[in-house]
């Protein structure tokens, strides 16, 4: 993880970084967490669950991040709007070595959101991939995952709103 300011005229750009190789450390560690403390005696569902980073695996965790970071830009739309590049897509699949979130925020905007964004889009960004993972291999902890991953997504939100309203009440005084 990182983040950078670069100034411009009225605004700033401030980049969000999220290594991939941070991020499949610790969605690794929860996965093994998860096999270890599994309440069975099967080994072949306790490696199941712990073989999320293998060869073939990585590829389902590979699409998820992706879509976890596209809904973090979406989230952040305020900040992270762009006029379209690109208009033509495909989904091949990609492993980025670092995931980005470009923000065009106002000089005003403080440090400190844009290090608790950056732990928040993390939390994130691992907990979808681990709710993932689970739903296909070890069921019944899927929810308590994918809870952990939604109450990051709200915390975004609600910085995210909170830094949006305070700049609109600057702004309009009256």
């Amino acid at each position: 993880m990182s983040c950078y300011f670069e100034m411009n005229e009225s605004a700033l750009q401030a980049v969000l970084g999220f290594k991939r190789d941070q991020l499949l450390y610790d969605i690794r560690n929860y996965a093994y967490i998860e096999g270890s403390v599994m309440d069975t005696q099967n080994e072949h569902n306790r490696h199941t669950v712990q073989d999320i980073g293998e060869t073939g695996n990585i590829d389902r965790v590979n699409r998820v991040l992706d879509l976890a970071i596209a809904k973090c830009r979406e989230t952040l739309y305020p900040y992270t709007k762009h006029t379209v590049i690109n208009p033509v897509l495909d989904d091949k699949l990609r492993e980025p070595g670092v995931y980005g979130i470009v923000l065009n925020v106002p000089t005003t905007f403080s440090q400190t959101t844009l290090i608790l964004l950056e732990k928040l889009i993390h939390e994130y960004l691992v907990c979808e991939a681990v709710a993932d993972w689970m739903s296909i291999t070890n069921p019944v902890k899927m929810e308590t995952w994918k809870s952990k991953a939604e109450d990051a997504l709200n915390e975004i939100r609600v910085n995210i709103n909170t830094r949006i309203s305070r700049t609109r009440r600057r702004m309009h005084p009256f």
